[in-house]
């Protein structure tokens, strides 16, 4: 069965750093795109980055270009989001997203805070 396992948030200061993890099972993780989203306080789930199987096309909202980058390990059935020089509007539960045949797989979402 699909599983997504987040890891990596916490609690950072606006400029610091922090890098996401997602552990992805289940399926044929280097044939399919996966994404990043996330949900912050009052706001709606919005797509933060994303990125192709094979060869490795990145996508960006606006809001993070520049700042965050998604990459992927297929070895290890990893995707990662290093988020750099965060702001406090990046806090936020993000998750690890991926559409397999008819269905779309979420992980539980790893919860971000950026905060002095």
């Amino acid at each position: 069965q699909v599983q997504l396992v987040e890891s990596g948030g916490g609690l950072v200061q606006p400029g610091g750093s922090l890098r996401l993890s997602c552990v992805a099972s289940g399926f044929t993780f280097s044939s399919y795109s996966m994404n990043w989203y996330r949900r912050g306080p009052g706001k709606e789930r919005e797509l933060v980055a994303a990125i192709t199987p094979l060869f490795n096309t990145t996508t960006y909202a606006d809001s993070v270009k520049g700042r965050f980058t998604i990459s992927r390990d297929n070895a290890k059935n990893t995707v990662y989001l290093q988020m750099d020089s965060v702001k406090p509007e990046d806090t936020a539960v993000y998750y690890c997203r991926v559409f397999k045949g008819v269905k779309e797989y979420w992980g539980k979402g790893t919860l971000v805070t950026v905060s002095s």
